[in-house]
């Protein structure tokens, strides 16, 4: 197996999709390494820690979406950034696969194009991720570029990468409202090609960790309807 250091990790039982998508990933300069099952995804993912994963949910031994859970309650992989793919009509799937921690999803049949282009979108994240450390006003909450952490009234956040991207896009502007375009732009890059469903899942996700840590209901996520979403705090 070749090596797999800043490589995608293309997961699909079937031969010719992982082809297609590895052949398009190589023409863009992106290395690659493969895995026809669950298991395999989880050996790999945990022994080599690619990049990104690009991740069939139909898989033999452990389906794409147990793949994903595993990947995300481990603290070795869980940074690791998610695409998975669907089938067209699996709309359940893909609202399961985001609240489960996967930063995006591309349905099949698929654009290699497309596909490129969200790859595209989210290494362009992860190589943001080594900015400066970013303080953030509030006494009780305290966001780490360097680390990656969030901690709430001295309780850890156990946040996905979009997550911890959104808390800190919003902790960073109190008060002021982002529409979900505009956090889709600014979150998953300005070519992201999916749709606001995507903000609205991760949005609901954070909003609830919030509220686990802080139960003196200082901080909050509030949705200004038909706009969007602002990061609230109480005096």
């Amino acid at each position: 197996m070749e090596n797999s250091e800043k490589a995608v990790l293309v997961v699909d039982d079937e031969k010719n999709i992982r082809e297609l998508i590895k052949f398009n990933l190589k023409s863009r300069g992106y290395k690659t390494v493969e895995a026809a099952d669950g298991q395999e995804a989880l050996d790999i993912a945990k022994n080599d820690n690619p990049l990104l994963i690009i991740l069939d949910i139909m898989l033999p031994k452990i389906d794409g979406l147990k793949v994903c859970r595993i990947l995300k309650e481990d603290p070795r992989t869980r940074k690791i950034p998610i695409i998975m793919l669907t089938a067209l009509d699996d709309e359940v799937d893909k609202i399961v696969g985001l609240e489960l921690g996967a930063d995006d999803y591309i349905t099949k049949p698929f654009s290699p194009r497309e596909l490129v282009a969200r790859v595209g979108a989210v290494m362009r994240r992860v190589e943001e991720q080594d900015s400066d450390s970013l303080p953030v006003n509030n006494p009780d909450l305290i966001i780490d570029d360097l680390k990656y952490e969030a901690v709430l009234y001295g309780k850890k956040l156990d946040l996905t990468l979009k997550e911890f991207e959104l808390l800190k896009l919003l902790a960073s502007n109190p008060f002021n409202v982002f529409s979900r375009q505009q956090l889709l732009e600014q979150v998953w890059g300005y070519d992201y090609m999916g749709d606001t469903r995507t903000v609205d899942v991760h949005v609901c996700n954070l909003r609830k960790k919030i509220e686990e840590a802080d139960t003196g209901s200082k901080y909050s996520i509030d949705t200004i309807r038909g706009i969007g979403y602002r990061f609230s705090v109480k005096e």
